[in-house]
């Protein structure tokens, strides 16, 4: 980055509210050709809306926006893109039944002779940009079935064939696997490399460190700073996205390990689990790891009765659970917070109060009616405990932030009571300083008796958190370690290499 360069896309002072809901006060961003720049923030920080006024989705009410020092006004996303800015999201949106090379090309199709698209052109330039990326993907194979990792390479060789001088990637590692990680940042280099301006939005912060060159820092919608990488550490940005300094991200206390409430034994789904076996008592944590495909959250799916099993048994508290009915583990005490908070885990249009009491909706009921006061009543009491931030119980839960929805779900099934709790992926997505809040939590739910099984990809909250680490590959259990023993590098070992399963 040329510090006398003209900025790519520049921001200042910009404003944006809802309504009497402030989601942005002097926001301020400045990305550079040559540069990746990160934005970082808990949830709720304004990036979301930042991001947006950025892809001509809001409108901002005050402040300057330039691209290249000439000012602009995106009145839709189509204005944005025509003007070089482009954003890949964690999920993209491709058209499954069209081709790679359709996708690319949707609704710009280049047209031969006669009229006709010419196709030829089309597929020619999509093996070139598939080449400048150094990425191997089938040009004529439909979208459907490709991975998130694909479908995200896809959206960039879109934004390059438009010219696109501002890359936005929002949180694009999320759902990728190691090398999947690696391979976009080699893409994202060599987008850099390019002369391109890249802003990477991420909670990982070994990622920010390792890709980008500037870190700029939002609190409560509003600018805090832009850093150097090299001038800087994880301890002085986590301090200012938060105003505090978190000093226990995996506050865990030593609790009293009681009796075996979750007891499963010789679960098996042939080609998916076979032979699962283990148990969590009361007052423990035990953390399910493994490399994403290992089958952890099928084995969490049928235990809860989501998903079908063969053969053999599971028991809570001792009472064996029909296989295949959710509402039975439900009335016994199961929980199940699952890895996909908005398709599975949420009703995305329902308000935020329905969302927490959907779990306990009978018990609220009166000659087989439920009124908004006593679903705010019982919604309010979990909300704040949780601390979830939204402007009243009646927003719909969508448009919080991503750690704020996953409080919603948290508190859907805490205020069931459960004595067993499964909870997939619990901070996957989420702030730093939420984590530190959501680890807090789970590490108080098992000192007051709950047995906890946390499925996590993340080895420092493996490591952090569990009081014993089971181990999956390849749909079998390979190892079980408890937590003094439990190590990197020995968790690695067990997820990578074949050996003896646990018995």
């Amino acid at each position: 980055m040329d510090g006398q360069s003209t900025p790519t896309l520049e921001l200042r002072d910009v404003s944006k509210s809802f309504g009497a809901v402030v989601a942005l006060r002097d926001a301020q961003l400045t990305m550079y050709p040559g540069s990746i720049h990160a934005l970082v923030g808990e949830n709720g920080a304004g990036k979301s809306t930042l991001v947006k006024i950025m892809a001509g989705l809001y409108a901002r009410d005050t402040g300057t926006f330039q691209m290249e020092g000439k000012p602009v006004e995106f009145r839709t996303t189509a204005e944005a893109k025509a003007a070089g800015v482009a954003v890949i999201y964690q999920e993209p949106t491709l058209f499954p039944d069209l081709s790679v090379t359709e996708n690319v090309f949707m609704g710009r199709q280049p047209v031969g002779r006669f009229g006709r698209i010419d196709r030829a052109a089309m597929r020619a330039e999509v093996v070139e940009l598939m080449t400048r990326l150094g990425v191997a993907i089938d040009p004529d194979r439909p979208a459907e079935g490709l991975s998130i990792a694909d479908q995200q390479i896809i959206e960039i060789a879109k934004a390059i064939s438009l010219d696109a001088k501002a890359l936005i990637m929002d949180e694009p590692t999320a759902a990728l696997s190691g090398v999947e990680v690696e391979r976009l940042f080699a893409v994202a280099r060599s987008l850099r490399d390019e002369g391109r301006a890249l802003l990477f939005i991420s909670h990982r912060f070994d990622e920010v460190f390792a890709l980008c060159d500037t870190v700029t820092v939002m609190r409560d919608g509003s600018y805090v700073s832009t850093t150097p990488i090299a001038d800087t550490d994880v301890a002085s940005i986590v301090r200012m996205m938060v105003g505090r300094d978190v000093t226990e991200l995996f506050p865990k206390v030593a609790a009293e390990i009681g009796r075996p409430l979750l007891e499963v034994t010789g679960l098996t789904q042939p080609g998916v689990f076979q032979d699962i076996s283990f148990q969590v008592h009361s007052g423990e944590i035990v953390a399910l790891a493994g490399l994403v495909g290992a089958g952890r959250s099928e084995v969490a799916r049928a235990i809860f009765g989501v998903d079908p099993y063969q053969t053999g048994t599971v028991t809570i508290d001792g009472k064996a659970l029909p296989a295949g009915k959710p509402s039975a583990s439900m009335k016994q005490g199961l929980a199940l917070v699952p890895e996909d908070r908005r398709k599975q885990g949420l009703v995305i249009d329902a308000t935020v109060a329905s969302n927490i009491t959907d779990a306990i909706r009978g018990t609220l009921t009166r000659g087989g009616l439920i009124t908004t006061g006593a679903e705010n009543a019982a919604a309010r009491v979990w909300a704040r405990q949780l601390e979830v931030k939204t402007a009243s119980l009646d927003a719909v839960v969508g448009t919080l932030s991503g750690g704020n929805q996953q409080k919603v779900v948290l508190a859907k099934w805490l205020a069931a009571n459960p004595k067993v709790l499964i909870i997939d992926e619990p901070t996957r997505g989420i702030d730093v300083g939420t984590k530190s809040e959501v680890h807090r939590r789970m590490s108080e739910l098992a000192g007051m008796g709950l047995a906890i099984l946390m499925i996590s990809s993340e080895l420092p909250e493996v490591l952090g958190m569990a009081d014993r680490v089971l181990v999956m590959r390849e749909g079998h259990l390979t190892a079980a370690i408890d937590r003094a023993s439990a190590t990197a590098e020995n968790v690695m070992f067990a997820a990578t290499h074949s050996g003896e399963e646990v018995q």
